[in-house]
């Protein structure tokens, strides 16, 4: 599931400018924002705002918790505030063209940053700075567009002042996972500033990344020991024993415990508001603890049912419903979720995902099957469900839906686990739905019998001791045969069948006694045609394993019957 923002997006980097009790009340909205105590920081700012209008400072900060809290719109309108109230300060130009970037209109960022530098002294790095953390703060880091920035920062402040600059360096290297880049950055910027815990942070979560999971335990519990209270590192220790626990499975329940634990100590370290529950909602769908998910997210549903961010707590209650086996209340969760999704761009893959496994669930698997055709669209890792969906309309006889449904999973997931299985039944179902067709005189297309073979040869291809497949190839070349006038041509496959199970693994005459008699009464029928004691040898050996074979036995009468007397002609 996609988090609102980017955790690796640290450095906000409040600016302190302005007389001494101005600067102190701002440093407070740094600590707080720094924390993650989002709604104190806007609290405090909103407060700066109305005693300070004319600061620009007190806008963009401002502006910068809304987006960190994802509410762009709100952002955006405080920044504007900021460049009528303050039009020489640089910061509320960047902050609109971060607000652009989040919107996804990098030709509006890119104007706004333009003036940002226009209005700012040539030699101020802040400008810069930001401009650069701007580009690399969105979901779609422009990374390109960002080091040129943050470079000349580092430049413009020769003495290496300011921590912030070597924070934005180390998370840029650290989004592209150039951790020993990263590393060097963290490192100077703790250099500058001690107390700067947000890089040490950072250091225990690029271990986390390598998999090298006690280095990061204990970087995380350095930072915890140097400061009980600060709150991110609880967050990111807890995902750091959620990633554990899901890599070594013998450890899950132990470790996901610990994550949930050290969440909760996050959530009561910060402001405890929507925003923060709301995240923990999220983390507990990935810990997979849905009874407590299903709890949250029903408070959150009647406490604030009325915030932007509502429609997050449907789809978590429709998932979490899911996952708890009540199935009516997740198809009902799920349909108000689409309900009020008017926003295509906010459906994810794993909405589809649910919604079509909770249809499938309450018993309307054709729906499920387009739904989840949408899921497999945009994420193909979640074409096991797809996988259910076309064996419950195999089940239900859907030959035609079920084809197509094994058709879409094999090509989507070709290395799957159940790919294999998945050819077997869209041969299988391919070759169903042409027959049935054909019964009914629905004139089918030909091609739906040249894909049931392909899937066939594939399955030989990949596994040649599958006996069904040679079988069902087979009964394709029989079925697309001239009835009247045949050729013969699944006489190769059943030959085959007959050496696969007699001759080169014996083994699996007995499981496949059924399909073998099927070969030998063919065979034994072609065979008779030109070789009678051929074609007896093979029709005894289908009797040998299936005595009252009619088909055997009928052929065989025909081969041994007295030949016709010849008419006596009359004098």
């Amino acid at each position: 599931m996609k988090m609102t923002k980017k955790a690796i997006t640290l450095s906000l980097g409040l600016v302190v400018m302005g007389s001494a009790s101005f600067a102190q009340s701002l440093s407070d909205a740094k600590k707080a924002l720094d924390a993650e105590q989002y709604q104190k920081a806007a609290s405090m700012l909103k407060n700066l705002v109305k005693s300070q209008a004319s600061k620009g400072e007190n806008y963009y900060n401002l502006g910068e918790v809304y987006l960190r809290m994802d509410y762009v719109d709100s952002a955006r309108a405080v920044f504007t505030q900021g460049v009528t109230a303050d039009p020489k300060n640089s910061l509320n130009y960047i902050g609109l063209g971060e607000a652009d970037l989040f919107s996804n209109n990098p030709t509006s960022a890119k104007t706004n940053f333009a003036k940002a530098v226009e209005v700012s002294s040539k030699k101020d790095w802040i400008p810069q700075l930001y401009i650069g953390k701007a580009y690399i703060a969105s979901d779609k880091p422009d990374f390109e567009s960002a080091l040129p920035y943050l470079q000349k920062a580092e430049e413009l402040d020769a003495g290496d002042k300011d921590a912030e600059t070597f924070l934005a360096l180390g998370d840029y290297y650290a989004l592209q996972k150039k951790n020993s880049e990263a590393l060097q950055n963290y490192m100077r910027a703790g250099n500058i500033n001690e107390a700067l815990l947000r890089g040490r942070v950072q250091i225990g979560r690029m271990y986390k990344e390598s998999r090298a999971f006690a280095e990061s335990e204990e970087a995380l519990k350095e930072v915890i020991a140097k400061d009980p209270n600060y709150g991110p590192a609880y967050r990111e220790i807890a995902e750091l024993y959620m990633q554990w626990a899901l890599q070594i499975s013998n450890e899950f329940a132990a470790r996901s415990a610990q994550a949930v634990e050290n969440y909760k100590k996050y959530i009561d370290l910060t402001d405890n508001s929507f925003e923060s529950k709301l995240r923990y909602a999220q983390f507990l769908f990935y810990a997979k603890d849905y009874k407590t998910l299903q709890e949250v997210t029903s408070s959150l549903a009647v406490s604030s049912p009325n915030d932007p961010k509502a429609l997050v707590v449907s789809r978590l209650r429709g998932y979490s419903a899911f996952e708890n086996k009540n199935y009516p209340q997740a198809l009902e969760y799920m349909n108000d979720f689409f309900a009020k999704a008017k926003d295509p761009s906010r459906i994810i893959a794993s909405d589809y995902l649910y919604l079509g496994k909770s249809l499938l669930q309450n018993g309307n698997d054709s729906l499920a099957y387009t739904t989840i055709l949408k899921a497999v669209a945009m994420d193909s890792t979640t074409t096991e469900a797809l996988d259910e969906v076309a064996m419950a309309l195999f089940k239900a006889k859907k030959y035609g839906q079920a084809g197509d449904a094994y058709a879409v999973s094999v090509k989507a997931n070709p290395e799957g686990k159940n790919t294999l299985t998945n050819y077997y039944y869209l041969g299988t179902a391919k070759y169903y739905d042409y027959a049935i067709k054909d019964r009914d005189g629905k004139n089918p297309s030909k091609q739906i019998m040249v894909d049931a073979d392909s899937a066939f040869a594939h399955i030989i291809k990949v596994k040649n001791d599958f006996a069904l497949a040679y079988t069902f190839r087979a009964r394709v070349a029989k079925y697309s045969d001239d009835p009247v006038n045949p050729k013969w041509t699944a006489v190769p496959f059943y030959e085959q069948l007959i050496q696969l199970v007699t001759v080169t693994k014996p083994e699996l005459a007995a499981g496949a006694a059924k399909d073998l008699v099927e070969a030998y009464v063919y065979v034994g029928s072609f065979y008779a045609q030109t070789d009678k004691e051929k074609g007896k040898e093979y029709l005894n050996k289908a009797l040998a394993i299936d005595p009252q074979n009619p088909g055997a036995q009928n052929r065989l009468k025909e081969l041994t019957a007295p030949a016709p007397k010849a008419p006596v002609k009359k004098k």
